[in-house]
């Protein structure tokens, strides 16, 4: 009886076990089989070199290491794509959202996820799964607004540009619209203009090298984008199924953006294909009082829905609820002379993902070639090397069909059928190189008609639409060292690219001097004026004649008489050195001489105690101290050619200079029998102060240079740091 009363109770303790075991959600058990099949190995830079047994076991390892390097910048790109940053940074941002709302909406980023292809949602709900995770194992980290994220999420954050083509749709116009039912004044739109202008500028250098002109006999890849400071983040993410993927990661995504694998490697460039076109429509009202837009002799009904945007207000959220106006032509964005304006722009998220990932994959030429023919990265211009021997360059991958007689520079007539876009070019007609017969090809967000010397493409077999055929000097820049190199090696390739010479001084300080010389001999500035008299045009950290330089191009920019309003910013320095006033010149430069002795005590400073690399902590908008150790920089502006960019896009009131935008990630790449590179990261991997790999690159950094790169596992386990399965890393 004992026994059997014994026998009794371990069998209701073993039912009310198995009653109050929780039963896995399905997320749950995904979660676990990704932690098994998923390695991630942080090497002696902190960089992540994540294995998974399938690429979903990959893209989840991906997410979770982004995720433990910056969350607060993997949220924040959701945060703005998804059209939700008035919810933490208040009314300013009420247009952010209202644009990303009236571009899609979140039915029907769900519905662009649930037909994407079967291999594509596994990538997504593994990129939500990464995440998740990381907050489900991370208890400590507090999200700003995003507690969980969903696999339909990715639709808004389809390409990896900064921004996108999106961002190129003014809030500000959306805000007048909406708020005043007016257009922005002609004066204003020069104002913001002027201000983007005034603004270090965007772009990246992309440099291919055939083997006919390297010392071992393989091509170069030079993959050198510009933007802000810690934009992207540096990964190797490899897989079972053919992922071998090295390069750079906009926060946030499941593929790498711009990088290598062992046999092809690819390089973005902001492009200037005219990729954004305006249609004025003409509103009118059914005899139901229904808007409808005038199309040819028809009308059709014009779109509508309602947007509610919850924003920030204190310690309280509100909402403004507005509506939202769509024709054929895309959402309704502005007033133009009273009408409404329609902006049509390349918004196909499901092909632009798919095209972001394929990419990475390819093996080859052929497989790049027929990769390009998705036609979705609009916004970018590509240079391509690969093991093969071959190098490429592809001038935009998105182009609409268009009446090459019709000025689509201006808004167009959306009420004439003609001005309609007529599909896309196919890849052959578009502007493209393949192996030019001088062995090398560039592009620094410069015209695609000098990206080879004699062997570029040519203006006149193009409609206008394809390019504007605009240089600047960073293009002269690259184009007079190219020109002149043989037997690259990768460090010879790191070399040129930090090549200190500033051809817009070589334009503009001789006109200074001259102007000194005819009306001022004063001795005040007579020993200011030598030191640029007698400079080399190169920047260094112990140059004076860099910073005057600096400043006076700078100021002269903001302050100079401007003889015509479309002059290239190359153009205009031009002028400033060669035809402006004489007493223009000194008057601009006496203001800068005062500007440096009320900063710093003296106009003759070097350049390196006045031009900084700071990084305090974490934030996405960096705080800057004087009174706070920093590191100097000798690197300079590519407004004035630099190659190696590094400038400023805005200040907390310092009177030194701190950059926050240039070369970010920079990779050299050797394609042959292996693949070998080197690379360099502002400041270092990790967004956390407390990380080893918060700062440890940025003495590499400013001094140009740069780290082996493990590809190879045996070397990767060489350099390994730390190697451990997601959520297990303590």
């Amino acid at each position: 009886m004992r026994l059997y009363s014994r026998f009794l109770f371990i069998t209701f303790l073993s039912v009310l076990s198995c009653k109050t075991e929780p039963t896995k959600t399905a997320e749950q058990e995904r979660w676990d089989s990704h932690v098994e099949n998923t390695t991630i190995i942080r090497d002696d830079f902190g960089v992540p070199h994540i294995y998974g047994k399938t690429d979903a076991d990959a893209v989840f390892g991906l997410l979770y290491a982004q995720s433990e390097d910056d969350f607060n910048r993997v949220e924040q790109n959701y945060i703005w794509a998804t059209g939700r940053l008035a919810e933490v940074e208040g009314e300013d941002a009420i247009y952010s959202d209202v644009r990303a709302r009236l571009f899609m909406t979140q039915e029907e980023a769900i519905a662009n996820y649930e037909s994407s292809p079967e291999w594509l949602k596994k990538l997504c709900i593994a990129f939500a799964d990464g995440i998740n995770y990381y907050l489900k194992t991370h208890p400590e980290v507090t999200p700003r607004l995003l507690t969980h994220f969903e696999p339909w999420m990715p639709m808004y954050f389809s390409e990896g540009s900064i921004g996108g083509d999106i961002e190129r749709v003014s809030a500000r116009k959306l805000k007048a619209m909406y708020e005043e039912g007016m257009e922005i004044p002609h004066t204003q739109e020069v104002a913001m203009q002027f201000e983007q202008e005034m603004q270090e500028p965007q772009g990246s250098n992309g440099i291919a090298i055939s083997g006919d002109l390297t010392a071992s006999g393989n091509p170069l890849l030079l993959i050198n984008p510009h933007t802000s400071f810690y934009f992207r983040g540096e990964v190797h993410v490899v897989s079972e199924e053919g992922l071998n993927a090295y390069g750079a990661v906009t926060w946030g995504q499941f593929f790498v953006y711009q990088g290598f694998n062992e046999k092809t490697g690819w390089m973005h460039t902001s492009t200037y294909t005219d990729v954004i076109d305006e249609f004025v429509e003409t509103i009118e009202k059914d005899p139901n009082g229904n808007l409808v837009y005038r199309y040819g002799d028809q009308t059709k009904p014009v779109t509508q829905y309602e947007m509610t945007i919850r924003y920030k207000d204190g310690d309280s959220i509100k909402e403004k609820t507005l509506p939202a106006y769509r024709t054929h032509h895309g959402p309704i964005t502005h007033l133009k002379d009273g009408k409404w304006v329609a902006s049509a722009l390349m918004w196909e998220p499901v092909k632009a993902l798919e095209q972001s990932y394929i990419r990475t994959k390819q093996e080859g030429y052929k497989g790049f070639r027929e990769m390009m023919d998705i036609r979705t990265n609009s916004s970018n211009n590509t240079v391509y090397a690969d093991a093969e021997g071959n190098i490429a360059y592809f001038h935009g991958n998105y182009i609409p069909i268009r009446d090459p007689s019709i000025d689509y520079t201006q808004p167009v007539d959306g009420s004439d059928p003609n001005t309609d876009w007529q599909g896309l070019h196919p890849v052959d007609e578009t502007i493209m190189l393949l192996n030019p017969q001088n062995g090398w090809l560039q592009n620094c967000n410069s015209t695609p008609f000098t990206a080879a010397l004699e062997f570029s493409p040519k203006k006149e077999d193009y409609p206008n639409y394809m390019s504007i055929d605009r240089e600047n000097f960073r293009g002269v820049h690259a184009i007079d060292l190219l020109k002149k190199g043989e037997n690259y090696t990768l460090d010879s390739l790191i070399a040129l690219g930090y090549d200190s010479y500033l051809p817009a001084f070589e334009a503009l300080i001789p006109g200074l001097v001259e102007a000194y010389d005819k009306i001022d001999r004063t001795k005040e500035t007579g020993a200011v004026i030598e030191k640029l008299r007698n400079w080399d045009y190169r920047t260094s950290t112990t140059s004076m004649a860099m910073t005057l330089a600096h400043y006076y191009g700078t100021e002269y920019l903001k302050n100079g008489k401007r003889p015509d309003e479309s002059l290239t910013p190359m153009q205009l320095l031009t002028y400033f050195g060669s035809e402006s006033p004489l007493e223009e010149r000194m008057e601009i430069f006496k203001t800068v001489i005062d500007r440096l002795e009320t900063d710093f005590g003296t106009a003759l400073i070097a350049w390196g105690d006045v031009n900084r690399f700071q990084r305090i902590n974490g934030d996405i908008r960096q705080p800057f101290n004087d009174d706070l150790p920093s590191t100097p920089v000798g690197l300079a502006s590519g407004r004035w050619g630099a190659l190696a960019a590094y400038g400023e896009r805005y200040t907390n009131n310092t009177k030194k200079i701190y950059g926050t935008r240039g070369n970010s990630f920079v990779a050299v790449v050797e394609f042959g029998d292996t693949v070998k590179a080197k690379t360099s990261l502002a400041g270092g991997q990790s967004g956390d102060p407390d990380s080893p790999h918060f700062d440890d690159q940025i003495k590499p950094y400013v001094n140009g240079e740069f780290k082996e790169v493990a590809f190879y596992k045996e070397d990767v386990l060489k350099r390994a740091e730390k190697t451990y399965h997601p959520g297990q890393e303590h």
